[in-house]
């Protein structure tokens, strides 16, 4: 009868309706954003092909803490040195519904710090 509070639902609800208004391309690709429990995880998505263009984890850079807004930002850094690799300098960024604070907002400044405009 009445519905439970679910958090991450609510966060899908949200990803839904923003992803309704931005796309990447290939000359513009979309960042998008992914949290879980121990990691962060950001990606490079052209949408128009459906591919991903570069992927960075703060798994895959082996950092002492991987769940922390250090950790998130030198995802951010890898992932547009990555960017910048495949001659890419703009982009749009995709929150995936999360709020624009801590770790997401570590990563966006990662990216801007590393050349990104977005």
């Amino acid at each position: 009868m009445y519905k439970t509070f679910n958090k991450n639902a609510q966060r899908k609800h949200r990803h839904v309706r923003v992803r309704a208004k931005i796309n990447g391309t290939s000359s513009c690709p979309r960042v998008s954003i992914f949290r879980s429990n121990k990691f962060i995880y950001a990606s490079l998505i052209d949408d128009d092909k459906s591919i991903t263009l570069a992927a960075s984890s703060s798994a895959k850079l082996q950092l002492d803490n991987p769940s922390n807004c250090e950790a998130a930002k030198s995802v951010g850094l890898d992932l547009a040195k990555k960017a910048k690799d495949l001659k890419l300098s703009k982009v749009v960024f995709d929150r995936s519904g999360y709020l624009y604070h801590g770790q997401v907002k570590a990563v966006a400044e990662g990216l801007r710090e590393g050349g990104l405009i977005f």
